[in-house]
């Protein structure tokens, strides 16, 4: 072949590598040959792998409720009526009302006293009229669950939409959830506070007296009582002439008080009845009595808050709820700005007690909707925060520890009732019994009998009251 020919031809050549070039995506460099002259082998171009677009897992469906609360009413018949303690109450309920989001609406009636709202409910259950909610003793409600008026509340606290972690359930204090359960552990009723009976005493007018203690046996406690009374009886001012001593409710829970810290319990040995005729209701009848006849207890026809404040008493009897009522009566005009606290209930020989008792709400038995709305607003109500308000607004205790926390800085600066945590441990509570309703009452028109009559009548009109609580027993069971 001629020069020129294969010049030509090798021209030719390299216009067809670059036309194939440009018309085939680009290879990698072929391996160097490893012999002259030896042809490479053909490269093998790698295929893409198709790529996998991921499948979205199928998502669960959002936990919806089995009984949807949405937009009902519900009515809460309270006992808080008046005070810092009503306004508190209001603000709660205004509060879910406004926050909501099932579009709930809470409308809370004050009933008056917890006697007055059990008249009303009982009616109620008559009429077949309930309310949503109800606040009231424990034996009420006893009796309430037992004709189907209200309901079991486990469901509601175990709920799986609604209902409490096991952490919230634990937080609550044992006695506080235990106390709203029947014999059979039925939860009828669910605490939202606490307190304790005990005394108001004015301690700067005491030492005044020559009294650097509060009283810690009846002997004590009639000495300062009576000395109480001479000193209002000597004044140059007629006005408070008859007081000075202890104003004297006889209530089932004032006359509970003293048998306690005799080291009663106004039930029989065997537990299955009551016993007024024990000794340590005796006693406590006795001294009342004497109290009354020596002129060193007195009654007034309401909350003796002003009696309190202006040295008309040395002595009342009062739930710690009371404390912002006693608080509030030495802001009057007249008011005497002395030194007080409180102190726990001393029994004849050195006992001392406190009588706790729990505010307890339930839910009336209507329907499924209505009752899951009210139980939505109870655990809200008894959620710390609110809690926490609830106690600064009642001077109540909370039921549940993780609410202390948030009351540091009202503990702090409420000493007194701060001081009535370490009472607890003296605390015992009234029978739990559906009877207790009724003989509580009859507790105390026996009692107001007592204090009218002679010191020889005790033993009949104790008595007396024993058979009418035997017969309430019996009405009940």
């Amino acid at each position: 072949m001629s020069r020129n020919m294969l010049k030509s031809f090798v021209m030719m050549a390299v216009v067809l590598a670059l036309l194939l070039a440009a018309c085939c995506p680009a290879e990698k460099p072929a391996p160097t040959p490893t012999e002259k002259g030896s042809a490479p082998e053909p490269t093998q171009v790698p295929v893409a792998e198709p790529t996998k677009v991921p499948i979205a897992e199928p998502t669960e469906e959002p936990m919806m409720p089995e009984v949807d609360p949405t937009g009902q009413t519900v009515v809460f018949w309270h006992v808080w009526g008046t005070g810092l303690p009503n306004e508190t109450m209001l603000a709660i309920v205004d509060e879910f009302n406004a926050t909501n989001e099932w579009g709930i609406t809470v409308e809370a009636l004050d009933q008056g006293r917890y006697n007055d709202l059990e008249d009303a409910f009982n009616a109620a259950v008559q009429s077949g009229d309930l309310p949503d909610l109800v606040t009231g003793y424990t034996n009420a409600m006893a009796n309430w669950y037992a004709v189907d008026a209200i309901v079991d509340l486990s469901p509601y606290v175990n709920d799986a939409y609604f209902g409490l972690t096991a952490d919230e359930q634990a937080a609550f204090f044992g006695g506080a959830l235990e106390g709203g359960k029947a014999p059979d552990g039925t939860l009828f009723a669910f605490p939202i506070s606490q307190s304790a009976n005990v005394l108001f005493y004015n301690s700067g007018w005491a030492e005044e007296l020559g009294f650097e203690n509060p009283p810690a046996n009846y002997a004590e406690f009639k000495a300062q009582a009576c000395a109480a009374t001479e000193a209002n009886n000597t004044d140059d001012n007629p006005d408070n002439d008859g007081t000075g001593g202890l104003v004297l409710y006889a209530g089932a829970s004032n006359v509970a008080s003293f048998v306690f810290a005799n080291g009663g319990n106004m039930l029989n040995a065997a537990g299955d009845g009551y016993d007024f005729t024990d000794q340590t209701v005796v006693d406590t009848a006795e001294f009342l009595k004497d109290l009354w006849d020596s002129g060193c207890a007195f009654a007034t026809e309401s909350y003796p808050n002003p009696e309190f404040a202006t040295r008309k008493a040395l002595f009342t009897m009062s739930s710690t709820a009371g404390l912002p009522y006693q608080f509030a009566a030495f802001e009057a005009e007249d008011a005497i700005q002395d030194e007080w606290t409180i102190a726990p209930f001393p029994g004849k020989d050195g006992g001392q007690a406190v009588n706790l008792f729990g505010q307890y709400v339930a839910i009336g038995n209507t329907n499924p909707e209505r009752m899951m709305a009210t139980w939505v607003f109870i655990k809200y109500l008894t959620s710390p925060e609110v809690q926490a308000k609830w106690i600064e607004g009642s001077a109540y205790y909370p039921t549940r520890s993780d609410t202390l926390p948030l009351i540091e800085a009202y503990s702090a600066e409420n000493e007194i009732w701060a001081y009535g945590l370490s009472f607890l441990d003296y605390g015992k509570a009234e029978p739990a019994w559906a009877s207790w309703t009724t003989v509580r009452r009859d507790v105390g028109d026996s009692f107001n009998a007592i204090l009218q009559g002679t010191m020889e009548d005790i033993p009949t009109l104790l008595a007396g009251l024993n058979d009418k609580a035997a017969q309430a027993i019996e009405e009940t069971q």
